[in-house]
């Protein structure tokens, strides 16, 4: 009994965190946006902006406002690496 109530507990818990990350913007490789790109992303909500490498205001504020917490998790340090080595 003991067993299943943990294990629907467990699943329960997969199924908020994967509809919570679901509306998240993505990652961007851009570090420093320059002409229309920079204009567009200052045009855009903060919460609805893209998560930037070393924009720690911007990427903070979005965290707390979609996962409740602050700070960055192993999975943001990857994909935020990942977009920037991509972006070249």
């Amino acid at each position: 009994m003991r067993n299943r109530l943990l294990g629907m507990l467990f699943f329960c818990g997969l199924v908020v965190a994967t509809t919570a990350s679901a509306n998240e913007p993505g990652w961007s490789g851009t570090i420093i946006a320059r002409g229309a790109q920079r204009e567009q992303i200052e045009a855009t909500n903060i919460l609805d902006r893209p998560y930037r490498p070393l924009h720690f205001y911007g990427n903070t504020v979005r965290r707390q406002y979609y996962r409740g917490r602050t700070l960055p998790n192993l999975r943001d340090v990857v994909k935020g690496s990942a977009a920037w080595i991509l972006r070249w």
